[in-house]
């Protein structure tokens, strides 16, 4: 009995031991699994779709930034595993020790790492025309192909005042001027134009104004508040520029005859007011109405001869991820070097940026930034130059790109980042 005795005390001393000594080490974690974004992963798109799907029906899951490529960490379930491989997306389960080993490796003051919560499901709106035009859009593209649910907006759901309901906005290939992207020189006697130019007056009369240029404006002025509230907007190829030439211009005429019926201002270009734009200043308007092109922030039309598909590449900064929380999610990648890709925009002019912008991605030979960051009141906005990153020169009227060829595109990964930017803990959007 005695000896029964001396053994149960010993065990129960063990355990208080072991105990403490758990305590000592930090917590213990459940197993989870982890989902690598590195270039072990089979679909980096459709991992990003999980990751929303698993943030809509509640769980809450980490982003390990610059851990193999910005990897996740989900909560293990057998259903989370099973839609891993329904969804091809590679995977790995962990032991609650090798989640804590992996939290000291982040953790670790040496390491440019970091663990940020994201806890719900971004709302997503897209900015898209309801009727049929002769071009895609990569966001809507790669939305659908990662299984992310989004509502399509237009102007008059934005002029009604729905996107305080939306986290996050997406702006498609657009012409905030009211020069209807400055298609008239090239498409001017096609059908698909003469319609897209009828319902946007047919637009612009039913809110009272009197050109569409006018509309156009009101909308962005719209889009500033939502961004000024709070907001994340993103956009691509034209929409940026266009955009803020769009505030510049408030209260001045840009538009010549083709485009509004009446002329441009001779005095428009010195009354922009830059003060009103989210990125650039100091531009200048292209006035030639033939001319596919709004402003000389985009590099298209100055490019060296000798830049083709085959060296146009731009590279990804490293920022601290334990400090520059903002930028290093917005860069995560399993490539630094991204293979460049053209548009009506192709990037911008990075003498035009204006000094608290944040340059993402960019090609420093050619003074060319590509991915860029800001914040505006409450909120954040992020442009990225370029129509198609797996399309080098996407034309009016190609097909879509079937992204089942490209699951691992380091250029629709940018996209996607912005996507989930908005699930994150607020504490963690530090810049």
């Amino acid at each position: 009995m005695r000896e029964k005795f001396a053994m149960k005390t010993l065990l129960k001393r063990v355990l208080v031991c072991l105990s403490a000594f758990s305590i000592g080490m930090g917590k213990v974690f459940p197993a989870q699994l982890l989902v690598p974004m590195d270039k072990a992963q089979t679909n980096h798109l459709k991992a990003y779709g999980l990751s929303y799907w698993v943030l809509e029906n509640g769980g809450e899951i980490s982003w390990l930034l610059n851990y193999r490529g910005g990897s996740f960490l989900l909560p293990y379930s057998v259903q989370i595993e099973n839609e891993c491989r329904v969804r091809d997306v590679s995977a790995q389960v962990l032991s609650g020790a090798q989640v804590n080993a992996l939290r000291m490796e982040i953790g670790a003051a040496s390491s440019n790492m970091d663990e940020v919560p994201l806890q719900k499901a971004p709302r997503i709106a897209v900015y898209s025309p309801k009727n049929k035009l002769p071009w895609d859009d990569a966001v809507t593209l790669v939305l659908t192909y990662a299984e992310i649910p989004y509502d399509v907006v237009y102007d008059g759901e934005v002029l009604s005042g729905v996107l305080p309901s939306y986290d996050w906005l997406h702006l498609h290939h657009e012409d905030f001027t009211g020069q209807f992207g400055k298609f008239w020189g090239a498409y001017g006697q096609q059908a698909w134009y003469k319609e897209d130019v009828a319902r946007q007056q047919e637009m612009a009369a039913r809110f009272g104004f009197a050109k569409v240029s006018e509309l156009k404006l009101a909308v962005a002025k719209a889009i500033r508040d939502f961004v000024m509230g709070g907001g994340f907007l993103f956009a691509m190829c034209s929409a940026p520029d266009s955009y803020d030439v769009a505030l510049a211009a408030e209260g001045v005429d840009i538009c010549q005859a083709p485009f509004d019926g009446d002329g441009m201002q001779a005095d428009a270009q010195s009354r922009l007011d830059f003060s009103k734009t989210f990125a650039f200043r100091d531009f200048h308007i292209v006035s030639d109405p033939y001319a596919y092109e709004i402003s000389d922030i985009d590099v298209t039309l100055t490019r060296p001869k000798t830049l083709n598909e085959k060296n146009d590449y731009f590279t990804l900064f490293e920022f601290s991820a334990k400090w520059d929380w903002i930028p290093t999610m917005l860069c995560q990648n399993h490539e630094r070097l991204v293979r460049g890709f053209m548009g009506q925009t192709t990037a911008f002019r990075r003498d035009l940026l204006k000094p608290e912008v944040v340059v993402l991605g960019e090609n420093e030979a050619l003074g060319e930034a590509r991915y860029i960051h800001g914040s505006y009141g409450k909120g954040t906005w992020t442009f990225l130059g370029g129509h198609d990153p797996e399309d080098y020169q996407h034309f009016v009227g190609d097909p879509p790109t079937d992204l089942n060829l490209y699951p691992n595109s380091p250029g629709y990964r940018l996209i996607l980042n912005n996507i989930l930017f908005p699930a994150a803990k607020k504490e963690k959007q530090k810049t």
